[in-house]
This record gives structure tokens, sequence and C-alpha cells, in this order.
């Protein structure tokens, strides 16, 4: 089950996560909202440990940070 956030503006936001290779070649995951519950370019998640979500005031969108 992933983790659903619904923003200021009504849209509800479902949370995934990807592991990437970055160029120096350390693996990092990163974690990005999509507005489907099913994405190719990720795996649905629960919120990690230690993290929030923000929303930009402006245009809604939602990031994950750390506490």
């Amino acid at each position: 089950m992933a983790y659903k956030h619904t923003n200021s503006k009504g849209v509800t936001y479902y949370l995934h996560k990807t592991d990437v290779t970055l160029r120096g070649g350390k693996q990092q995951t990163i974690y990005f909202f999509t507005k489907v519950e099913k994405n190719d370019k990720g795996v649905p998640t629960d919120l990690p440990e230690g993290r929030v979500v923000t929303e930009n005031p402006r245009n809604g969108f939602l990031t994950v940070k750390k506490k």
C-alpha cells in the first residue's frame, strides 16, 4: 500500500521510490509523487521513518524532506 497525500488543491498523490546510480557510481534511493498508484518508473512505498511531506504553497507540489 502506497502512502497517499491530498494537497491543498484537493489532488491526491501517491509516494513512489526508485534506486538510481549517480555519476560517481554511488547508489541512491529517490522518492517522488505521482497522481496514479501504479507507475512504471517506481515502486509504491510508505513514508520512510524520519521524513515529512511538505507542500509548496504556490503550486501544491509535494516533496519529501528529512525532519
